[in-house]
């Protein structure tokens, strides 16, 4: 079956390795493979349509990029089909979404990929017609914090990898708020340094040397 994606976009999951049989046919069993489309990469590549999307006339004529902000998400959320709500806190230009309700874990995904999905949608519909940027951070069962803690971790653990092995460390792709997470966490360590390499929305942290 062709689903027309590449391998980076799906996870694939082994539920039985078959049995090859006598003389590579008699008595064999095909293997059978559980295959998950990642609906997170699905999201990021659909932001390369909305230059041409019906939304863009909706975005032009609504006067509040916050209102735009908060009727996107719930339009999201509509369509998955979920029962889950949508508050928002908003400092100058800055604008927090908590989503919250029963089904709200199916909106994180792994490691927030999903999460992280709908911000960037979210942050690209809202500033295309806004004359000074908008910072959408979207939140769901006190996940961002819950994650701040696991970066840092992970950043303290990573250094002391590069020091030890005086080789650097590639990380996986993150965004911009939680490679400052990185950033932050190593800025005043003794033995690494941090930059961010690569294009949005691949860019990463490399944990390398001094």
């Amino acid at each position: 079956m062709q689903l027309g994606v590449s391998r980076d976009q799906v996870e694939i999951r082994i539920l039985d390795k078959g049995r090859k049989g006598f003389l590579g046919f008699l008595g064999s069993r095909p293997a059978i493979v559980e295959v998950t489309v990642n609906k997170a990469l699905d999201l990021i590549e659909e932001a390369v349509a909305v230059k041409s999307d019906p939304i863009e006339e909706v975005v032009s004529a609504q006067k509040d990029p916050i209102e735009e902000a908060v009727s996107y998400v719930k339009g999201i959320i509509r369509e998955m089909n979920l029962d889950v709500t949508v508050e928002k806190s908003v400092k100058g230009r800055e604008v927090k979404l908590t989503l919250s309700g029963e089904q709200v874990a199916l909106l994180i995904g792994k490691r927030g990929s999903t999460l992280n999905a709908i911000q960037y949608l979210t942050q690209l519909v809202v500033n295309r017609s806004t004359k000074q940027y908008i910072n959408i951070m979207i939140d769901a069962e006190n996940y961002r914090e819950k994650r701040r803690g696991t970066l840092e971790s992970l950043a303290q653990r990573l250094a002391k990898q590069v020091f030890n092995t005086k080789k650097k460390v590639i990380l996986e792709p993150m965004p911009s708020f939680e490679r400052k997470v990185i950033h932050q966490a190593l800025s005043h360590h003794p033995h690494v340094i941090t930059t961010s390499e690569g294009a949005e929305p691949h860019r990463h942290v490399v944990i390398s040397p001094k």
